[in-house]
Formats: C-alpha cells, structure tokens, sequence
C-alpha cells in the first residue's frame, strides 16, 4: 500500500465569509496550517474536497453538503470531556475553521473524560492543552484556541456557536445574540449519566434533504381519470412513499401531460396505491410509466432560548420515559440555579445539596407555564441529579458529543432534519440497585477517576481496573470503543487487560473518522497505532494489540484459556460473518458480548448476557430478494439490477477467469472438482479456461483495445439488437398485451463514438483490466487510445433468427437441462484439436485427464 494514497478532488467554490479565528479576542492561540506537512491544503473558499479522505462521509451528506459545510467557522466553548467530544467529530468532519474556547483550567475530575489532557496537565488551562492535540486531527481545518470572553464581535465572526458546560445566564446572552444575527446555536451538557442538547438554527432554516435516502421510485401499472387521480403502482414491491411527499412522472403513454411536470404532492392510500391532483381533464391513460421522489426544500423555524426556555418543545429519546423530558428542563434549571447562588455545583451524592435542588425545582415549577409546570416532580430523579452533577462519564459525554456535532452538521449543511428543539437522556439503568452509594464512597479523590466515582463510587472502579476484555476490530468503532475503554480504567488496573485485534493496515480514507491515527501513521497495522495511541490518554491501561483475524484458523491463539480470562468482549467488525462467529464464542464460553455497527447516520447497539439475553445470532435479517437472472440479463427496470448486472459482469469478465486459471495451473484437483460441479457448469468453466488461455489470449496492449472494443458492442448494442429483433417495440403477448409493458422497459441499442467521454471510458477502463490480468503493459492516455481505436474492427452485426432469449427463469432452467450431450460434443472438438497438434502443451495434458476422468 503506498504511503500516499491517490485522491480524486473536485473543485468548491463559495462566497468569502469571516473567519472566527481572527475575530478579535483577549488571549487567543492560531495554529498556522497554510502548508501542512502533508500537502493538506485548508477548507474553504476554493478549498478541494478530498475523495481520498472524505470518501465515507461524501457517501452520506453529498458533494453539495460538502461545500456547505467547507465554508463555515464554528467557535465550540467548553473544553471539558463533552466539548472536546463535539470539537473532535466536527474537525474531522471537515468545516472550514474551528476556534475553541475555555476560560477554565484542567481539573482531575476532567481527566475521566477528557482525552487530550493528561496528568501532568492539571492546573493548566484547558483550551491552551487541547489545542495542538486538536489540531492534528485534521490538517485540512485550522484550529484556534481563545481563553477570553465570548464578546459580541467575538462571535460575529461564527457561523455556528457551541456551548458546553456553560452557565444558564451565559447560554441566554449568547443565545438571543446568535438568534437575532442568523448564527446557528447549540447548547450541549451532561451531568454524570444525565444529557441536555438545546438547538437553535435561526428564525427561517431551509433543510434541503429531510432524511438523506436515495429518492424512491416506483413503476406505473394504472392512472385514474377522475378528481383526484388514483396511481396504482406494480406489485411487485411497495411503493414506499408517505402523504406529503412530491413526486415526479416520466415515461407515461396517454397521459403524458404528466410526463416532466412540476412536482405533486401525494396522498398514500395503500401500499400500492396513491392520490394526486386532479386527472379528470387529462388525456386517457395508456400504459407505462415511472413515478419518482422528488426532495423538496422544507422551511422550519426555531425559538430563541428565551421563548424555548418557558415553551419547550421535547424529542423523546426513549418512549419508555415519556415524562422524563419536562422534569429533567425543571431539573437542569434547578442546577444553574445553585450554581449561581453557592459558586459550585452539589457535591455528589450529599442529602443538603439535593434537598436544595430539589426546593428550587420546586419553585421554578410553580412560576413555569402551563406547557411545562408538572404536577409532580419526581423527587428521586431530580435528588438523583443533584447527587451526578459533578460527574463526568467519557461514555455519556461521547454520546451526547456524537449528536451535537452531528446536529451542527445538519445545521451547517442544510441536510437532515435537525432536533426540534430540546433533547434529554438519561441512563439511569447503569446504577446498580444493590449498591449503597454514600458521599463518601462517592467523595474525589485527586485521581483521574474522580468524575466517574460521584457516579458509581471507588468499588466500582476497583472493579473495572480488573476486567480483561477482548476487543475485535480497530475501525472507526473500535477507535472509539478504545477511548471510552482507557477513559473509564477499563483493564487499568492490577490483573486487568484489553486485548484488541485487527489484521487491516491504516488508509488515508480512515483517518476521516479513525480518530486515534494520523497522516503518518498510513500503511501501519490499526490495532498496535491505536493501543499505543490510547496509551498516551491513560498511561495505566493494559492494553494488547494483535493482528489476527477471529475464525477457525486462530482458535490456537484465542483458545480455552484465552476466553475463560475474559470478563466480556465488544465487537467492532465490519462484517456478519466475524460477527457470527464471536458471537457463538461467547455463548460457547458464557461471556457477556457488546455488539454495535453503524451505517451512515444510522447505528446499532446490542448488549448479550449469558443467561439473560438472546444471543446475536438468535435473530437475523430476512434474506434479500434475488433478483431473477433474465431479469438481469435481459429485462433490468431499476438501478439495484442494473448495479447487480455490473458486479456481475466484472466478476465474470475479470475475477472469475483468472481465478479459474490460477486454480488450473497451481492445483492437480481442479479438474476433478469441476467435473462433479451440477449442471452444465463443468462445460463454462473448462471452455472459459480454454478462451481464457488460448483462443481470447491478448498479445499486446492493441488486442486488449479490441477486445474490450468488441465487448461493448457486444453487451451495448449486438445484444440488444438482438434482444429488439426477438421482441420488437410493439410486440403482444399471447393475450394481445403489449410485451414491452409493466417491468418491461423497451431498450435502445448504442452507437459507439470515442469523442463520448463514457464509452472511451469504458473501453480505456476495460482494457486496462485485461492487460493487468496477463500482464500486459497499459495505458490510459485518451488521445493515444483514441487513436488507436480508429484501427479496431469490428464485425458486422445483424440479428439472426432463431436465437433464443428465454423470458423467464424458469423457461431457461428447462432448456439448461439438455446441455449435458453438448458438453460430451466440446470434450470430442477439443480432442481433435489436440490430436492433430494444436495449442500448447499444457492444454493436452488438459484434454487427456477430462477425457480420462469423463469416460
């Protein structure tokens, strides 16, 4: 792997706009990337996106988003653990500049959270510590550090402001301030297992994609005359659309007034059935037709925290708390309250504290309004809140973190519905019933732990230091799964370990979301850079690196022994296979399983307990539906055939020859075992080896132009000529329907010219394969291939009758069946071939060991 990877880029532009690091500020720190070590160049104005390292996340937010975003300033303020969380995810994901702010100075209780300050840091201000650390995440986005007010021509340079762990009165000069200068706003905050998020992106928010999936498209079996008309889609899979949703119509015989007209919006009256506007006037409905998504822009607007504050508007994180949200806005206040009137926040689980809170939640709740006053304030929860409030859990403060950075995202991109407006968690489950936690167990201690004691107390960690856990995978999960491992002690102390393996070796594309590696660390292996990188966070963690793959072929590695140490194990792999086997592992050896994956903006979490849980593999997904291989060849309607017919015709085309050649070549029992193969695949695996090594060989880089020439023809033009011969355009079934009606789509036959960019890319990328697979120098200079291409012949094609082109998977199975005298018919020709001397010499030990093994 080079140490440099290739990158595609592309060219943004924008509107010049100012930068929060140079606004105006009483102590500020500038990290000067104008020529980053790497060739990094900053975002921004005329900034390149970089495919190479974005490559995952341009997958999900889009070129566009992109730009968006590679144009806005953030200023995040708070550098304890949940605001280096949220200023981490945001610099990776690629903003134009982050500037972060704190006034404060590191304390121990930080250190259970906060990744990038270390011991030796306590005592030194936090922002000044984070930043160089910060800065290396991602060369493309300068960093700032700030250590002075949050002034008003201080945030006039932002696009976007963050506070965490900030004061009540802070957050609302802050917030009216940003609200009426069109700045985006987030308030974030954790108080031991206890989360807050408050957003507020302006008066008039345009979110340009609601939910960030590919626009749904359906094909049209019957449209309705009448007020409003009915569309009925083909059953052969729902449509998929909701009420309130635009669509889009192309391709309509009849009514084609409907054909390239403004979007419409729909109301869904069945799983195959939808309204639209008035059809009564239109012209009569024919047949045909594809209905499609259109994403329209949708205007939302926020209230400032002021109005927010009095008149909340709650998301709900669990459906099992419905009432958690207003008691918990009551809760939060009552904090900010003590913390204004005493200098502090409650000392953990101290009964004077909590009672005070718990009075002064009551007596906001008596001047709240209708919306929000309770009835009932759920005593427990809110003394349960005062006793967490100096905590600091590095699980909490990444999940929190995780969705304020990607709210920020949404805001900056104008992608993905945003929260609306206030967002509480709780993880209250965590607590363990049986344990009597007191203020003494719960007291700090000077040590790094201290904000996870005034949650769980000292037992609790003297318990985590001992675990031995197996971590599979270093990716992006992994990454992150290792940080909260040395944050919390995990293994950190006598007799505790975390061992983590991973086989893979560290890519540029990584680095966009592996968040323990580095530019330099490109082409090491993942999971020894990622324990010495978790090292440097907590010098006590005990931690392995290994790069073995789990399965059948290390069971020697991680035997008996191995396993029945363990405390548990947390999956980070990227496949269903790995996943399968370690589950059966644990229920094997009866050890607790952490199993997550993540998919774009989506994820998943599932915790397994001998005993008390299903298992992982208890459950699977329902099997994907195969698409019809004649669909596939012949009658492709939507984009997932006409991907799948790709893949397959590049693993036809390039991975399975060459595959069968090797096997041919290195392994005696090859034969063997392709002649006990079912069906007639003994007769297409022995003739592709005999194209493949004689008859279709390419001697030189112009017999790979003409094959991949020739092959286009083939798959764009002959076949379909072919295919238009068989069934003509206005053919009738048997029942007199149109043929080319329903999921049938008529197909049109290409011509080939080179000055068409996509076919001379096609021939290039083509050619290239083949030249690679025997290796044969190639070339991907457009005007020599050009050039060349103009001494390419190929044949004459005209549609020959009697060829048959089956329908139906089933019509073709039936015709399969009578291949087998065929097959005797080859092995006779290509006897002959050899009798008489033809070929190469391997090829007739070839002939002679099929004849031996068939007769």
């Amino acid at each position: 792997m080079s140490s440099s990877p290739l990158s595609k880029k592309r060219r943004v532009g924008g509107s010049d706009s100012k930068t929060g690091s140079n606004c105006s500020s009483s102590n500020s720190l500038s990290t000067d990337l104008t020529t980053p070590a790497n060739g990094m160049a900053r975002n921004g104005n005329d900034a390149e996106i970089d495919e190479g390292l974005y490559s995952r996340q341009l997958y999900v937010l889009g070129h566009e988003a992109m730009k968006r975003m590679q144009n806005s300033n953030v200023l995040i303020s708070g550098m304890s653990g949940l605001g280096v969380e949220v200023a981490k995810n945001i610099i990776l994901g690629g903003v134009k500049s982050v500037t972060i702010h704190d006034e404060g100075v590191t304390e121990w209780r930080d250190l259970s959270s906060q990744f990038y300050l270390r011991e030796e840091d306590v005592g030194k201000k936090r922002a000044e510590v984070s930043h160089p650390r910060l800065a290396e995440l991602n060369t493309y986005v300068p960093v700032s550090s700030s250590t002075g007010t949050l002034s008003e021509d201080f945030l006039s340079g932002f696009q976007l402001v963050i506070l965490t762990g900030s004061s009540l009165d802070e957050q609302l000069r802050v917030g009216d301030y940003c609200h009426s200068h069109d700045i985006k706003f987030i308030v974030a905050d954790t108080r031991g297992l206890f989360g807050q998020l408050f957003c507020d992106f302006g008066k008039e928010m345009v979110v340009l994609d609601t939910n960030g999936e590919q626009p749904l498209s359906a094909m049209i079996s019957m449209i309705t005359k009448d007020n409003p008309g009915v569309v009925t889609c083909l059953d052969e899979v729902r449509h998929g659309f909701e009420s309130g949703d635009f669509v889009s119509f192309t391709e309509i015989q009849g009514m084609t007034e409907l054909n390239n007209s403004e979007p419409v919006e729909i109301k869904v009256l069945g799983p195959y059935t939808f309204s639209i506007c008035d059809t009564s006037k239109l012209s009569d409905y024919v047949r045909g037709g594809i209905v499609c998504q259109v994403k329209m822009p949708k205007k939302i607007s926020f209230k400032p925290l002021t109005e927010a504050l009095i008149e909340p508007e709650f998301i709900m994180t669990d459906f099992a708390k419905l009432d958690r949200p207003p008691q918990l806005h009551l809760g939060y206040q009552a904090l900010h309250e003590f913390q204004k009137a005493n200098g502090r926040l409650p000392r953990a689980h101290n009964e004077a504290d909590a009672s005070e809170v718990l009075s002064l939640a009551k007596g906001i709740n008596e001047k709240s309004s209708d919306t929000v006053k309770q009835d009932k304030l759920e005593e427990n929860l809110i003394k349960t809140l005062s006793y967490q409030a100096t905590g600091n859990l590095a699980p909490i403060n990444a999940f929190i973190g995780g969705i304020a950075a990607q709210e920020a995202m949404k805001a900056l991109s104008g992608k993905f519905m945003p929260i609306m407006q206030w967002l509480y968690f709780d993880s209250l489950e965590c607590l363990n019933e049986d344990s009597l936690l007191t203020e003494e167990k719960c007291s700090p201690r000077n040590s790094r732990y201290d904000g996870q004691i005034a949650v769980f107390g000292s037992d609790l960690q003297e318990k985590l230091g001992k675990q031995k856990y197996f971590l599979v995978g270093a990716g992006a999960i992994g990454c992150e799964l290792l940080k909260n491992f040395a944050m919390i002690g995990l293994g950190a102390g006598e007799g505790g370990e975390v061992t983590v393996t991973d086989m893979d070796t560290i890519e540029k594309s990584n680095l966009n979301r592996q968040f323990l590696f580095r530019p330099w660390d490109v082409t090491k292996m993942k999971s020894e850079t990622a324990a010495a990188a978790v090292r440097q966070m907590n010098p006590n963690l005990n931690v392995i690196g290994h790069q073995n793959r789990v399965g059948t072929e290390t069971e020697k590695v991680y035997d008996d022994d191995f396993f029945e140490a363990l405390d548990g194990v947390a999956n980070a792999l990227d496949n269903v296979d790995a996943r399968m086997y370690m589950d059966r592992r644990c229920v094997y050896y009866r050890k607790p399983l952490l199993e997550s994956g993540t998919l774009g903006t989506k994820g998943n979490v599932q915790v397994v307990i001998p005993f008390l849980t299903e298992s992982y593999s208890s459950s699977q997904d329902p099997p994907e539906k195969s698409i019809p291989i004649c669909t596939l060849k012949n009658f492709p309607n939507s984009i997932e055939h006409t991907l799948q017919w790709a893949r397959d015709e590049f693993e036809g085309l390039f991975k399975q020859p060459a595959d069968n050649v090797n096997q041919y070549l290195t392994d005696p029992k090859f034969l063997e075992r392709t002649l006990k193969l079912p069906g007639s695949q003994p007769l297409e695996v022995i003739e592709a080896v005999y194209k493949s090594l004689v008859t279709d060989r390419p001697k030189n880089w112009s017999d790979c132009l003409s094959w991949a020439c020739n092959h286009w023809h083939t798959q764009y033009s002959n076949n379909i000529r072919q295919l238009l011969h068989n069934f003509p355009p206005e053919q009738l079934t048997s029942s007199g329907a149109p043929f080319w009606s329903g999921p049938k789509r008529c197909p049109h036959p290409l011509t080939f010219n080179t000055s068409t960019a996509l076919h001379l890319d096609y021939i290039i990328a083509a050619a290239n394969l083949l030249a690679q697979s025997y290796g044969i120098s190639g070339s991907t200079d457009r005007a020599a291939v050009a050039e060349l291409m103009k001494s390419v012949k190929v044949a004459e094609f005209t549609p020959k009758s009697g060829v048959k082109i089956h329908v139906s998977d089933q019509e073709m199975q039936n015709a399969h069946a009578s291949l087998g005298a065929k097959f005797i018919l080859f092995l006779i020709e290509i006897a002959v071939s050899w009798v008489h001397g033809d070929g190469c010499l391997p090829w007739r030990g070839f002939l002679l060991v099929v004849l031996l093994l068939c007769f």
